[in-house]
């Protein structure tokens, strides 16, 4: 017999969730989400204004910290410049050619996401100093590679690369050969192949490498402290000067730093997204039309 309600009508069992105890991962998740993440950088955003715009204002006026945040600025924008072919070329070869040794290689490039900041910057300021290994006859030469703004960007070069890396190596392997196959077979050579076929595809993650590697450039303390040199108005980066700041008790100047930091880096990574959606759907109707 079919199940009855009270009213004559029959009664659907209710849906089961796909996913057991769904309520209960979703609340624990936002909850996790929301101390760790929204409720810090919400603080973040109102402690400025605490005490009213007078102390914030005054903040601002600070030349030494915009001198800092050009530095840390200029610096990340040049480190994902020199990322951008390191990073292509290294995904292309471990994903196309494989050399010998390409897991020994693949398992280095995410060696700055796992040492300390710290291991990193002794290491850079070892090497490229001026007794260092490429320190010492690069300043024969009269080129003076770490504790100046070159050494910043040999730092954030190395944070930034794996960055690049892992965003473009898996649509490589997803991208179909037998359309460049099919380009070769129509008289393409192999760099209208690489700029017609290959870069279009490629831009997007490209894009979000380059935005993930700038945000995390700009904010990049550890491993940069040890080869800048921390000259004021010279090699001083942005992070820095936050420390000094709250070692001298200005808290409004250090949280005033750290808000533009923290606005440029999300402004960076919406520009990124928008500019990721902006060619994927170029490309969707390309191939549609």
């Amino acid at each position: 017999m079919k199940p009855l309600t009270v009213t004559g009508l029959r009664s659907f069992p209710r849906r089961r969730q796909t996913l057991p105890g769904f309520s209960l991962s979703l609340g624990l998740t936002l909850l996790w989400t929301g101390l760790l993440v929204v409720l810090p950088l919400t603080a973040l955003l109102l402690r400025p204004w605490q005490h009213g715009l007078g102390p914030m204002i005054h903040a601002l006026h600070d030349v030494r910290m915009y001198a800092a945040l050009r530095v840390s600025f200029v610096c990340a924008f040049m480190a994902v410049l020199i990322d951008l072919p390191i990073g292509l070329l290294l995904a292309w070869t471990l994903v196309r050619y494989r050399p010998p040794g390409h897991r020994a290689v693949d398992a280095l490039i995410d060696l700055p996401f796992a040492i300390p900041t710290a291991v990193t910057g002794i290491a850079l300021a070892t090497l490229y100093g001026p007794d260092g290994w490429i320190g010492a006859p690069a300043g024969k030469l009269g080129l003076k590679l770490a504790f100046s703004p070159a050494g910043i960007v040999i730092a954030l070069t190395f944070i930034g690369l794996p960055f690049i890396v892992r965003s473009v190596e898996p649509v490589l392997r997803s991208f179909p050969k037998d359309v460049e196959e099919a380009a070769f077979l129509l008289g393409a050579s192999g760099w209208q192949r690489f700029c017609r076929i290959l870069l279009p595809a490629l831009a997007p993650p490209l894009l979000s490498g380059a935005g993930l590697a700038f945000a995390r450039g700009i904010g990049e303390y550890g491993s940069v402290i040890f080869i800048a040199g921390n000259q004021p108005f010279h090699s001083e980066v942005a992070p820095l000067l936050i420390v000094m700041r709250l070692q001298e008790f200005n808290y409004d100047g250090a949280t005033s730093i750290a808000l533009i930091l923290l606005v440029t880096a999300l402004l960076c990574l919406i520009a990124v997204s928008h500019l990721r959606r902006s060619v994927s759907s170029g490309l969707v109707r390309e191939d549609g039309a």
